[in-house]
């Protein structure tokens, strides 16, 4: 008679390779900075609009390789990215 705890062991194995996840963690090398810094891109963009340049953002996670991360409520790490209003004119 096969034991609960095979059952169990082959249903993990079993459902572990139907589901695939995207942990944000690299086993060899901490964190993945790269889909951080893109995330994080993509944020700032839903919350600023028009007045971020998420291109220039991600363009800037390739040029650094992650190693800037954009802080969306941090000013100083993403004023390269935002397009200021001129509301002289």
């Amino acid at each position: 008679m096969i034991s609960v705890k095979l059952v169990f062991f082959i249903c993990c194995v079993t459902l572990d390779t139907i589901v695939h996840s995207k942990p944000q963690f690299d086993l060899l090398g901490g964190y993945d900075t790269f889909g951080i810094c893109f995330n994080n891109c993509a944020q700032c963009k839903k919350l600023y609009g028009v007045y971020f340049e998420a291109e220039r953002c991600a363009q800037t996670c390739i040029t650094y390789r992650g190693k800037t991360i954009p802080d969306c409520e941090d000013v100083q790490s993403i004023a390269p990215f935002l397009i200021s209003l001129d509301v002289s004119k």
